[in-house]
C-alpha cells in the first residue's frame, strides 16, 4: 500500500480512525432504531412520526456513508458488520420493546443528545491530540445535525405535556405544592 501523505501520523489518523469507527457504530444503531420505530409507530400521531422518522433515517442513512468514506479517506476500513458495530457502540438496543410513540420518541431522543455529547468529546480529540482539523470540522458537521433532530423530538415530548392552561404537570405540582 502506498504511504499517506496527508500531514498526519499515522497515530493521529489511526486516533481519529477509532473515533470515526465508534461514531459510525452509533449512528448505525440509531439508524436501525429509528426505522424500527417508523415501521411500529401507531396511534394519533402515527402519520407525523412516520414521515419524521422517514427523514431522519434517510438522513442517518447519508450519514452513515459520509462517516465510513471519511475513514476510507484517513486510510483506515470502516467497521461493517452488526456484530463489529454492537462491540464498539455506545447506544444500547431495545429488543422485543416495542413503547408507546412517545415513549420511542424519549428513546430516539436520548440516543440523539448522547451521540451529541460523543461528537463533543471527539471533535475535541480529534483537534486537539490527532491535530486533524478535517474531522473535527466534519464531526461538527454532524453534531449540528443530530441537535437539529434532538431540538424536533424534544419539541415533540414537550407539546405531548402540555396540558390546556399551558403548564407542564411537573411544574404545576410545584406551584402548588403537591
Amino acid at each position: 500500500m502506498r504511504t499517506i501523505n496527508i500531514g498526519l501520523t499515522d497515530k493521529q489518523r489511526q486516533g481519529a480512525i477509532n473515533l470515526l469507527n465508534r461514531d459510525l457504530a452509533d449512528s448505525y444503531l440509531l439508524l436501525v432504531k429509528t426505522k424500527k420505530y417508523h415501521w411500529d409507530v401507531v396511534g394519533p400521531q402515527f402519520m407525523t412520526l412516520h414521515k419524521l422518522w422517514q427523514e431522519h433515517y434517510e438522513a442517518l442513512t447519508i450519514n452513515v456513508d459520509l462517516i465510513a468514506e471519511r475513514i476510507r479517506k484517513l486510510g483506515g476500513y470502516p467497521v461493517g458488520t452488526m456484530e463489529g458495530f454492537l462491540k464498539i457502540c455506545s447506544l444500547k438496543e431495545h429488543p422485543g420493546n416495542v413503547p408507546a410513540a412517545t415513549e420511542m420518541v424519549s428513546q430516539l431522543l436520548d440516543d440523539h443528545e448522547h451521540i451529541v455529547r460523543n461528537l463533543r468529546e471527539h471533535i475535541e480529540q480529534c483537534s486537539k491530540e490527532f491535530e486533524d482539523d478535517g474531522t473535527a470540522d466534519f464531526l461538527t458537521g454532524l453534531m449540528e445535525q443530530h441537535e437539529e433532530k434532538a431540538w424536533m423530538l424534544r419539541s415533540f415530548i414537550e407539546g405531548e405535556a402540555v396540558e390546556a392552561d399551558g403548564l407542564k404537570p411537573e411544574i404545576k405540582k410545584k406551584m402548588v405544592g403537591v
